[in-house]
């Protein structure tokens, strides 16, 4: 588990709400305080779709950041920061299924309940803070570590700042 603090909150904000940047993350929940409050489960509901819908989905019944985005800029959009600002993201199970692949057998993917990246926004700072849930327990880091390296990739890649 590691925490950055994201300097430079506008771009970052800018990057979350208008482009496709976690796009393919699962949304767990997020919590939004502004003029009220905002709470998002990330929870899927079959009931709501037709049929055709649920097969053009195909095996997805997780509701990703790109299904919600347009939504949360809708509730910030304005002149004011919000006053907090909390996103759960999963990475979905293919891509920890690779990660997994690259640790050359180490752990199983049965093994592992997530990988997640939180987004804290509160008293001006954002800061990301990555955490692994694990199924069984193991003294073994090597998954978490890989993912911390991951996610800063994941920035660096996308340009933006972060501190350690």
């Amino acid at each position: 588990m590691i925490s950055l603090k994201i300097p430079e909150v506008k771009i970052f904000m800018a990057k979350l709400l208008t482009q496709n940047v976690f796009d393919t993350f699962l949304l767990k929940e997020m919590e939004l305080a502004t003029f009220t409050s905002f709470t998002i489960s990330g929870q899927f509901h079959e009931a709501f779709f037709t049929q055709e819908e649920l097969e053009e989905r195909g095996e997805n019944r997780s509701i990703l950041w790109s299904d919600v985005r347009a939504i949360a800029f809708a509730m910030i959009k304005g002149n004011k920061t919000p006053l907090t600002l909390k996103i759960v993201f999963q990475l979905p199970k293919e891509q920890t299924g690779q990660m997994v692949e690259r640790l050359a057998g180490r752990l199983r993917p049965e093994e592992i309940g997530g990988l997640y990246m939180n987004v804290r926004f509160e008293k001006d700072e954002l800061h990301i803070i990555t955490g692994t849930a694990m199924k069984t327990f193991t003294m073994d880091k090597t998954l978490e570590r890989e993912w911390d390296k991951e996610v800063r990739n994941i920035l660096r890649q996308q340009g933006i700042l972060f501190e350690e």
